[in-house]
């Protein structure tokens, strides 16, 4: 098991390209589900998660291999129908197989998912839509087993906004006969980057980036041949690495048309930005002034960068108010936090964080994705070093973050110890 050992106070200086979007390349990869050919996908990050849908294609018959930022996935042979628990425990995105199979082959056995366990995050809205376009649903022994001669369009309104659970609908609405309307549809850019792929691909969609989707269903698709967008959470958390460590970033590739709510807050926070011909400068001098934020679905503040946020605000100048309003639990960065030095109370879905000068190492834990890159932020920031286990958190939703932040200035590196319970 892997930690990193990260040696604080250095202000960060130099170059950081942002990679393509986790969370836009596992749905694209589910997508070529619904296609009977050779796929390919570019600009696709080198991350753990992305390795597990690629095992899980293999075990629905659909060979795909990769080569540096590509990869190609061949579902003419692509006969499976089951999600096997031992791959969808570790990764909630597998559940994205779960339209596609039911729209392509018309039946699928899926895991109910897993992945962080930031909170309750179940797929109650997935499975109410594929219900309403004809889909006969059991839930067995912990899977969801699927069927349908063919989906029927249908008109869905979900209760609750859903990314998953929009991308699930789309995919499997693209094969449907008929029309299916979508309401209160997840807005966010990665929904909008599987539409337009789908799109090209030949699938009739409207609406996508809006709270209403239209899928006219067609009787097939052509492969898809997509390059993934860059990743709008990795681009914050290299902003506020900017920020916390009162450095100067020029960052290439951030999807900047995407991180409006994001950037606005770190300007209010004191950070600085330039677009150059070089990339997006971002740098900071100064404490961080108090900012208060609440986490929103698109085009609010994404939960996935709150934990980071909430590390520049330990060392404000001042007092700030954090919100939670998406997962329940997802303040378990803080009790690390405070083992750094930080001053946060919890009180329900509110954290108050007042500033400290100074943050000083110690030995942490991740708990999940976005706390990985949170802890690290603040090692960056603190005096001494910092050791932070469980980092394969962190390698499912980051590529090369050590390497890459090396060669910005950071004393960082990667590290074995010992698995719990042995010496």
């Amino acid at each position: 098991m892997d930690k990193l050992v990260v040696t604080g106070g250095r202000p960060l200086v130099g170059r950081v390209r942002i990679s393509g979007a986790k969370n836009a390349a596992l749905p694209l990869m589910a997508a070529c589900l619904l296609t009977r050919g050779k796929n390919r996908l570019t600009n696709v990050p080198g991350l753990r998660d992305v390795r597990t849908m690629g095992r899980l294609l293999d075990t629905l018959g659909a060979k795909n291999h990769t080569r540096k930022d590509r990869i190609y996935i061949d579902t003419a042979e692509a006969r499976g129908e089951e999600a096997p628990y031992e791959l969808v425990k570790t990764m909630r995105a597998s559940v994205l197989a779960l339209g596609p199979l039911v729209a392509r082959r018309g039946r699928a056995r899926v895991s109910l998912p897993g992945g962080c366990a930031i909170g309750e995050r179940p797929i109650d809205q997935h499975l109410k839509g594929l219900e309403a376009m004809g889909t006969k649903i059991v839930l067995e022994e912990g899977y969801v087993v699927a069927e349908a001669k063919r989906l029927k369009g249908a008109e869905i309104s979900l209760d609750l906004v859903t990314v998953t659970g929009t991308e699930n609908l789309v995919m499997a609405a693209c094969l449907a006969k008929g029309t299916s309307v979508i309401k209160n549809a997840a807005r966010e850019p990665e929904v909008v980057d599987l539409c337009q792929a789908l799109i090209n691909a030949g699938a009739r969609i409207s609406g996508a980036g809006t709270a209403t989707i239209t899928v006219e269903g067609v009787d097939e698709l052509s492969p898809l041949d997509h390059r993934v967008m860059p990743d709008r959470i990795e681009a914050g958390t290299y902003m506020v690495a900017a920020g916390i460590t009162r450095g100067e970033l020029t960052i290439t590739e951030a999807p900047l048309e995407h991180l409006s709510a994001v950037v606005g807050k770190l300007k209010e926070a004191g950070v600085r930005f330039q677009q150059t011909p070089k990339g997006l400068v971002v740098s900071a001098r100064r404490a961080p002034k108090p900012v208060n934020l609440i986490t929103g679905p698109y085009p609010g503040f994404p939960t996935d960068l709150q934990a980071q946020l909430m590390a520049l605000m330990a060392l404000n100048n001042g007092s700030a108010v954090v919100q939670e309003t998406i997962f329940e639990n997802r303040f378990m960065h803080v009790p690390e936090l405070r083992r750094l030095g930080a001053d946060i109370e919890v009180t329900g879905s509110t954290a108050v964080v007042k500033g400290v000068r100074q943050l000083k190492g110690a030995k942490v834990m991740a708990t999940d994705l976005r706390a990985s890159a949170c802890l690290v932020l603040a090692a960056l920031a603190a005096e001494g070093d910092t050791h932070i286990s469980r980092v394969y958190h962190l390698d499912r939703g980051y590529e090369k973050i050590d390497q890459k932040l090396g060669a910005a200035g950071a004393k960082v590196r990667r590290a074995s110890e010992p698995a719990p319970g042995k010496k």
